[in-house]
């Protein structure tokens, strides 16, 4: 796992060892910690967490508390529903109707219904549900190192789990639309990726279900442009018997700068839209849009029920993220200190070798890492050593990519020119410490 923390590594406190020990007793070996040396949390207000000693850490990474932690007017509003009523959506209720039709109308036209879930992990798997009935098909495209959740077919469309997690053998992978080390016209070449990877579904007797991608391609190393590159591919798997699905767990509610949804930048409606952490600002509460005649189709055959999803308490929060993306203007907000910041995060590029590519849309940044900039060539280790002496400075990014070695931002959408400032000044400081050039 990338910035995954390994025992011995980091000289720990006799309180952190006595706690990563009882981690590893009560929790199993499977769950992973971030950074060298574990950061103990203990409070969050803003774009800030706090330890147990109190120390303030800029979190320019966590993108499921999307308006900032714990955010007032969405606490308010999650407490005053969570001491009147929390049932599902098999009563009648006026939240959830009200959410859900100001939900849709941030949409196209086209998109009409919702269903809620608890987490975009099984809004993905709805998602594939959806698409097998509606097409008849299995067969499923993503990118090379993409993540689209955990559930056991989520988890089969999913290679950046690693090798230890199998892929279906109904899926195919393609390469990422990577605009720096690709040559050409990245939307031409995703294109004929997907063409290609649909044909040999066919060839071995699967059907095409979907093409399922992050918009902004998060896993594989952030690939926000050129805008409009991913038209080609959706029209690839459209001519192929299938469908797209737009996952916006990571770059949807106003991430991008650039409206709500990360897919509107292509000049594209998809299919089904994929929708999870941010939607509540850490609350458990997710959801898939899609056409109409698609879930027509879907109940024609088979009921859906979610016992928590689109609960009363999950309406109200989101309903208050929904508010607050609205009354503070965050999305412009996404826009302006987006490109401040990777301005910023540019000119440090020239004055620092190491840094070899910055991209981003709004406030989704990554950025290169590499040990030769002429050859391209990834450098991990040095992205690890970043992230952790970033850590160190008391600001909060992690790694991502196939090769562990782009620095993967996204600060919350209230993060400000001055907190942009701050992480650059840092930054800056870490790049010369580490002798990166």
């Amino acid at each position: 796992m990338v910035n995954a923390f390994v025992p011995g590594r980091a000289a720990l406190t006799p309180a952190e060892e006595a706690m990563v020990e009882r981690r590893r007793r009560a929790l199993g070996p499977a769950y992973r910690l971030f950074y060298e040396h574990p950061v103990h949390v203990v409070r969050g207000e803003g774009v800030f967490l706090y330890d147990a000693d109190g120390r303030a850490y800029l979190d320019a990474y966590n993108n499921v508390a999307s308006l900032g932690h714990c955010h007032p007017r969405v606490v308010e509003a999650m407490a005053r529903q969570a001491a009147a009523v929390s049932t599902n959506t098999r009563y009648l209720n006026d939240l959830v109707l009200d959410y859900a039709e100001r939900l849709l109308a941030t949409f196209p036209a086209e998109i009409g219904h919702v269903m809620f879930t608890c987490t975009g992990s099984e809004a993905n798997d709805l998602a594939i549900r959806l698409a097998r009935v509606v097409t008849g098909g299995t067969g499923l495209i993503v990118t090379e190192n993409a993540y689209h959740g955990v559930t056991a077919a989520a988890a089969e469309i999913s290679p950046s789990l690693g090798p230890g997690v199998d892929l279906g053998p109904h899926v195919r992978t393609v390469p990422a639309p990577d605009g720096f080390r690709g040559a050409g016209d990245v939307g031409a070449a995703f294109a004929a990726a997907v063409e290609a990877a649909a044909a040999d579904l066919s060839r071995h007797g699967i059907r095409p279900a979907a093409l399922i991608v992050d918009t902004v391609f998060s896993s594989d190393g952030v690939f926000p442009d050129p805008p409009g590159f991913l038209a080609g591919a959706v029209a690839a798997i459209r001519a192929a018997g299938g469908l797209f699905v737009a996952d916006e767990v990571q770059p949807g509610f106003g991430r991008l700068g650039a409206g709500m949804w990360g897919f509107a930048r292509h000049g594209v409606v998809p299919d089904l839209v994929s929708l999870g952490k941010p939607m509540g600002n850490g609350y458990p509460v997710a959801g898939l849009a899609m056409r109409p005649e698609l879930v027509a189709e879907f109940g024609r055959k088979a009921r859906y029920f979610n016992t928590f999803g689109g609960n009363t308490v999950a309406a109200a929060t989101a309903a208050a993220v929904l508010d607050v993306i609205e009354d503070e203007g965050l999305i412009a907000n996404a826009r302006d200190v987006g490109t401040y910041f990777t301005d910023g995060l540019r000119a440090l590029a020239a004055r620092h070798a190491a840094l070899a590519d910055v991209r981003g849309a709004g406030l989704f940044v990554g950025v290169e890492v590499v040990s030769d900039r002429d050859g391209r060539t990834s450098d991990a280790a040095a992205a690890g050593r970043i992230v952790n002496r970033m850590r160190e400075a008391g600001v909060l990014i992690s790694a991502t990519g196939p090769r562990a070695n782009v620095l993967k931002i996204r600060p919350p959408l209230v993060f400000r020119r001055a907190h942009a400032d701050l992480f650059l000044d840092r930054l800056d400081a870490v790049m010369a410490g580490l002798g990166t050039g």
